[in-house]
């Protein structure tokens, strides 16, 4: 029977399609919003620094001229080419200090805008419901906080800049070359057209093959996320040569579409440089036939050229290619940026966990929790819970029980409204949970699960996450509660003691406790303890037993264990099967029925 949780992550679930570029890139600039004046800034110091590159290089045609001027003396042209060198130094100097300037801001900007994303990306992480993380794997996620968004930071760092800079440096080279001769600068825009669709067409089968390999990324990352997460469940089952070529498969998807996109993104360059050089080529050949005819063919139909003014040409024809050229490789770093922004928007734009109804806040919560014909499913097509009634009055101990898949988790998961019910209500202290506020709701529920989670800090400070507003003393009594206190007691700094990748210096029966200790400081009238004792052996779940008596004391208490003999003196047991309740009683009760319960129960004491 397939087990009747949240659905599996699935690492080869459908790819979203990629949604419009422009509104993708609009939205993405609005990011730039709060940067507008550091922006303004960065584009005046390129312009300064576009400005000198073109007249730094101007600056060669009065030298060249000046240097084969046979009206001038030796001493003269001398004086004349310190002058002009000691002018272009001035002016390339001038370059460097605004590109450097320019270099500083951009790098503020663009790091002042990754920080908002990354906290928007994170603050709507915590308003998904639970659903999202059930269906989309860890590692996936965390690589558009990465990835993905270092992507974006790269584009916002060079790629912008770069742009602005060539459509500068393309106008003016433009307008030199037209003040220079017309006729060369006609035949160099002819030629420019065609490298720009050559630069077009190549930019737009990119866009695919990099959107492609972000989502393959992802895969990658979320499988070895999970690999490595439970790398002694591959160890213990001889797992490893599977897992491997698993990996291997998603490696090759990757590698094959890395290869795609870096190769069309690969081949840009030179077909730029090539066309490049036959500019460059036809431009040297028709100017020097322009400046022999200027010099020596007298009344030529041409603008008149000088040496100087084809040497600075030539120059400006490189000049003019190489924008283009650097404009046609940014379009791809664009493509994928807006490819990695995509994924981001993708998960900005997933619904959030809604707080419907009146969001009711309760003053004073009992405990009193009724749960009337309750009908769920996590699919649509395929129903869990099947019309379930639950009762519990204040301060009882309801034991659901069942095997795996029976929906014991999932009544859980909908009385803390991490789902919400099809059919039915579920309602505490008379009030439905739906007009409840969810803030208010939950902080009237702990829980403690199976799968253990510990936060990177102290022990103290991981169990007053339970209740923040808790005393130390306070903290030292909740670890009393869950017997943790014998254990951190004997730490080398006691409740001081650091705890680092989830817990890993404890054992899992100690970072149990902890998150025993957790709920036991929380003042919620309700808990939840799904299997709490799993992951402890006999002599300490016995210890614990007797915290746990203190701890469900005037609590509602909800209890899923597959040790039934922790259950025993529960007020009520429900037996769950294919989602149906089909026993209830207590434990002498269900024992003299000698059904479902009976059979479980003896089962399992005979494994004792």
């Amino acid at each position: 029977m397939p087990p009747m949780g949240p659905p599996n992550r699935n690492r080869n679930q459908k790819k979203q399609k990629p949604k419009n570029t422009k509104a993708t890139a609009k939205r993405l600039f609005s990011y730039l919003e709060q940067e507008k004046h550091k922006i303004a800034a960065a584009f005046v110091c390129v312009l300064v620094s576009s400005a000198s590159t073109l007249c730094g290089s101007y600056l060669l045609r009065p030298i060249i001229n000046g240097l084969i001027d046979s009206t001038k003396t030796s001493q003269q042209k001398i004086t004349s080419l310190m002058a002009g060198l000691a002018l272009m130094a001035v002016v390339y100097v001038l370059g460097v200090g605004a590109t450097y300037l320019q270099g500083r801001i951009m790098i503020s900007v663009s790091q002042g805008t990754l920080k908002r994303i990354r906290e928007h990306l994170f603050r709507k992480v915590q308003k998904l419901p639970v659903r999202y993380f059930d269906t989309n794997p860890t590692g996936d996620i965390m690589s558009r906080f990465t990835n993905d968004v270092d992507i974006i930071g790269e584009m916002l760092n060079s790629t912008l800049v770069q742009i602005f800079s060539g459509t500068i440096t393309l106008i003016g080279t433009l307008a030199l070359m037209l003040y220079t001769n017309w006729v060369l600068a006609v035949v160099t825009i002819v030629v420019s057209p065609i490298i720009a669709k050559i630069g077009t067409a190549i930019a737009g089968k990119s866009r695919k093959y990099f959107m492609k390999q972000q989502t393959d990324l992802g895969k990658v990352n979320g499988y070895i996320e999970e690999t490595v997460t439970g790398q002694k469940v591959v160890k213990v089952f001889n797992y490893e040569e599977n897992v491997v070529n698993e990996f291997s498969e998603l490696n090759q998807s990757l590698r094959n579409s890395q290869v795609k996109a870096q190769f069309i993104s690969g081949i840009m360059g030179p077909c730029m440089n090539a066309m490049s050089q036959v500019n460059y080529t036809l431009t040297a050949c028709v100017g020097s036939i322009i400046a022999f005819a200027s010099r020596w063919g007298g009344g030529v139909p041409f603008s008149a050229l000088d040496i100087g003014g084809l040497t600075v040409f030539v120059n400006y024809s490189r000049q003019f290619s190489r924008p283009i050229n650097e404009l046609a490789q940014q379009v791809t770093n664009i493509m994928s940026a807006l490819a990695g922004a995509e994924r981001v928007f993708n998960v900005m734009d997933e619904a959030e966990e809604i707080d419907e109804g009146k969001k009711l806040v309760l003053n004073k919560v009992h405990g009193d929790v009724l749960v009337e014909g309750v009908t769920f499913g996590y699919n649509p097509d395929k129903t869990i819970l099947k019309d379930v009634s639950v009762f519990a009055h204040p301060g009882q101990k309801i034991a659901l029980v069942g095997s795996t898949g029976a929906g014991k988790t999932t009544i859980t998961n909908l009385i803390t409204r991490f789902y919400n019910i099809d059919e039915g209500k579920i309602t505490i202290d008379g009030v439905d949970i739906k007009d409840i506020s969810l803030e208010c709701l939950r902080e009237n529920i702990a829980m403690v699960l199976q799968d253990t989670h510990l936060f990177t800090g102290t022990i103290l400070e991981n169990i007053r996450y339970g209740r923040l507003s808790a005393t130390d003393e306070e903290v030292r009594q909740a670890a009393k509660t869950s017997c943790a206190d014998m254990f951190i007691k004997n730490m080398p700094e006691g409740y001081d003691t650091m705890l680092k990748g989830d817990g890993s210096n404890l054992s899992q029966g100690q970072r149990q406790l902890l998150n025993i200790a957790r709920a036991a400081l929380s003042k919620a009238p309700i808990l939840v303890l799904d299997e709490a004792t799993s992951s402890v052996d006999t002599r300490t779940e016995k210890h614990i037993n007797e915290g746990m008596d203190a701890l469900m004391e005037d609590r509602t208490t909800f209890v899923i264990a597959h040790r039934l003999s922790t259950i025993r003196n529960a007020d009520a047991i429900m037996v769950l099967e294919n989602g149906e309740i089909i026993e209830r009683g207590t434990h002498e009760e269900l024992l003299k029925k000698k059904g479902r319960y009976f059979e479980l129960y003896t089962g399992l004491k005979e494994l004792d």
